[in-house]
């Protein structure tokens, strides 16, 4: 058993032009990557394993990130299955000028540990010890079935448009 705060990792980044667009805000495919990347380091120090993507369950876009912000990633395993975790990320953005703090997006991520072959391997379970943690962990079963059903229904959607034939 490990506690949430092990697996704790935090990753800060100026913004800067090549990540912003048009209206000079970060792409939302740079903060995904960098979501996809914490909350991978998370995992893998929670498993300590090398681990994989399952799904990216959700993604909340509240608020933009513009250049010059620093813009820091905070991500946590909140629940573990078997070999499975799920892991929350939490992104904020930071005005350098009046040293605000706004949270800009919110997500769920469950990753698979696995070992040098390959194949999927045993995870410690967590131990939440703040309030928030524990909300986390508590409600994690109805994000995993929520998961459940959005993966049968996509792979229920994708038999109903195939040809008999295939």
């Amino acid at each position: 058993m490990k506690t949430v705060s092990e697996s704790r990792t935090i990753k800060s980044i100026l913004v800067q032009p090549p990540d912003t667009n048009m209206h000079g805000t970060i792409f939302g495919g740079r903060v995904l990557a960098l979501i996809d990347e914490v909350g991978a380091i998370s995992a893998m120090r929670h498993s300590q394993q090398l681990v994989v993507t399952a799904s990216i369950d959700s993604v909340h876009f509240y608020n933009p990130a513009r250049l010059g912000d620093i813009l820091t990633l905070e991500a946590f395993v909140t629940w573990t299955g078997n070999t499975s975790m799920e892991v929350f990320v939490r992104v904020t953005s930071e005005n350098l000028s009046s040293h605000e703090k706004t949270l800009t997006t919110t997500s769920f991520l469950t990753f698979v540990a696995i070992d040098e072959n390959g194949k999927a391997v045993r995870v410690p379970k967590i131990v939440p010890e703040t309030d928030e943690e524990k909300h986390l962990y508590e409600t994690a079963p109805t994000r995993k079935k929520l998961r459940f059903l959005s993966r049968r229904q996509s792979e229920s959607e994708k038999i109903l448009k195939m040809k008999p034939d295939e």
